[in-house]
């Protein structure tokens, strides 16, 4: 077996992928190598393989390879399926860039407490709905969230904390976010990236949200539902679960700056520049899949041939 490519871990952070993901560090090679062998061994499937991507996906299946392989599959067939949501293949893309330096998702630089899930903050109505689509902010979204998966062991080993701010978010961007588009971004995100949501704060909450927030409710799984709150127009609640200190400036807090984290982003997506080009060669082929087609209508509909994995 070649010498794994991975990053090593801090001792906090190994401690933790141990004792919460079942990780063994002598088997990691072992448990990539499975995976990589199953990637090819399917026909339809036109995955990345190497080390530290695989390695994401295992942390984020608690390491059950049955869970980490259908997340895999899901992650490369939403994405044949609906590439104007979910796939950048071009990092120069002008709605990509724009979209990144309106804040419309940063990843703050200290995790919650210091040592814990990475904090993200999306604001919603940061862009103009004549200008921008449900689909090109969902692209642009998972073109960072994938950069995360790569990085951030924080996010993969701890979880993301999720703050979105809706002051800026008119009724025009409320009616953009149809029950279809948001059906497949959840989906994408719970049951195709390898990262474990530990809680979604919604703050400055315009008046008639709250309509809005009862139909974006049902298409999360229980678990998720469980996880989000509301925190109206203060913030002392939302103390409670992250303190002020690692809030960004522009909440008060000492955690970076958001305009920081924009910088930050634009060079990141310089740097994975190639990579993104390579995301075209990338996918699935469903006239080769073995058994079963994926049904997309069911796959979205109440029912859902795709079987809700709970993965904490």
């Amino acid at each position: 077996m070649s010498q794994l490519s991975v990053r090593p871990l801090n001792a906090q952070l190994q401690a933790a992928a141990i004792k919460e993901l079942n990780e063994v560090p002598q088997r990691v090679a072992a448990d990539i190598e499975t995976l990589r062998s199953w990637i090819q061994q399917q026909p339809h499937l036109r995955a990345r393989d190497d080390d530290q991507f695989l390695l994401a996906f295992l942390r984020g299946c608690k390491f059950s390879l049955e869970k980490a392989k259908s997340k895999i599959d899901k992650f490369y067939t939403l994405r044949t399926k609906y590439p104007e949501f979910f796939t950048i293949s071009d990092v120069d893309e002008e709605k990509v860039r724009e979209l990144i330096n309106t804040g419309i998702l940063v990843y703050l630089p200290t995790p919650l407490n210091g040592n814990g899930p990475r904090i993200a903050v999306v604001t919603v109505g940061s862009y103009t709905v004549d200008r921008y689509s449900i689909e090109d902010v969902a692209r642009t979204m998972d073109g960072i969230q994938e950069i995360l998966m790569l990085e951030d062991d924080y996010a993969v080993i701890y979880g993301i904390t999720t703050i979105v701010d809706v002051k800026k978010a008119s009724t025009a961007h409320l009616m953009q976010m149809t029950p279809s588009s948001l059906k497949k971004m959840s989906i994408f995100s719970e049951e195709a990236l390898p990262f474990r949501t530990k809680g979604t704060h919604f703050i400055n909450i315009p008046s008639g949200f709250e309509a809005f927030f009862n139909i974006l409710k049902p298409m999360l799984s229980k678990k998720q539902q469980k996880r989000l709150s509301l925190h109206g127009n203060k913030l002392d609640k939302l103390d409670e679960h992250i303190p002020l200190k690692y809030l960004p400036k522009e909440y008060g807090g000492e955690n970076g700056s958001i305009a920081e984290c924009i910088v930050e982003l634009n060079q990141k997506l310089d740097k994975y520049r190639e990579y993104y080009k390579a995301n075209a060669q990338y996918g699935t082929d469903e006239k080769l899949r073995l058994g079963k087609p994926v049904d997309f209508d069911q796959l979205f509909g109440v029912q859902g041939s795709f079987r809700k994995l709970e993965v904490d």
